[in-house]
């Protein structure tokens, strides 16, 4: 069933590209799927296409600690901090150092 959804958001994508709503739904399809990579990929063209207030940072880090890339998983927790509190989002950019606090 989620393996459909993603063919979906996929089909929706071909037709809008830049539709940052299905692309942010299709990575966390992915993400449910654990295909840590593709999903890494979506977040980071998502990221580049608007301006997130946080969740998608945190979920990109997570990806990228999956995959072994800690570094990576570091900043993206940094720029999640940084784009919560921009949009007054303290609570989560709290979770976001707690986070940040554990990579390893």
């Amino acid at each position: 069933m989620a393996e459909t959804r993603v063919e979906i958001f996929r089909k929706m994508l071909n037709g809008d590209p830049n539709n940052t709503t299905v692309r942010f739904g299709l990575a966390n399809e992915l993400l449910k799927l654990e295909r840590f990579e593709e999903a890494a990929n979506e977040l980071s063209t998502y990221l580049s296409q608007t301006d997130d207030q946080g969740a998608a940072y945190g979920k990109l880090a997570q990806a990228l600690e999956r995959l072994g890339r800690v570094d990576e998983a570091r900043e993206a927790y940094q720029q999640g901090i940084a784009a919560a509190n921009r949009h007054k989002h303290p609570g989560m950019a709290q979770d976001f150092e707690m986070a940040l606090a554990d990579l390893v």
